[in-house]
């Protein structure tokens, strides 16, 4: 399965991490570190999802992000991506449309990714 995902992440190891796993699975990924206007970086890349850090550096909040993007695109589907589970409590949260708490073991970021990767597909066929 092919597909661009676009990654935000303030960890360079982690946008490292990410990048070399989802391309291993055929994916096209481009990374940010959330300095860059999202909207420029969705018009870009034109990703057909997006995995999203929710703390990001300085006064970034990945969840700021997802407002933004969902400003502009109520359909992408968005993976936020932390190492916290207070996001939970976070009502700017429901406008994602995965969650994945951050771990060594890739398997449910890569499983989320199919997952949100075929609707994308669906949706745009």
């Amino acid at each position: 399965m092919s597909g661009k995902i676009l990654v935000v992440d303030d960890e360079k190891h982690i946008r490292m991490l990410y990048q070399e796993e989802l391309e291993g699975e055929g994916y096209v990924v481009a990374v940010s570190d959330g300095e860059d206007d999202i909207l420029a970086l969705l018009e870009k890349h034109a990703p057909d999802v997006v995995v999203l850090d929710i703390k990001l550096g300085g006064n970034r909040s990945g969840l700021d992000l997802l407002q933004e993007i969902r400003g502009k695109d109520q359909t992408i589907p968005v993976i936020l991506s932390t190492a916290y589970d207070s996001f939970q409590h976070d009502l700017k949260s429901i406008a994602a449309d995965y969650y994945v708490v951050k771990s060594v073991d890739l398997g449910e970021l890569k499983s989320k990714v199919a997952q949100a990767m075929a609707q994308a597909l669906a949706g745009a066929s």
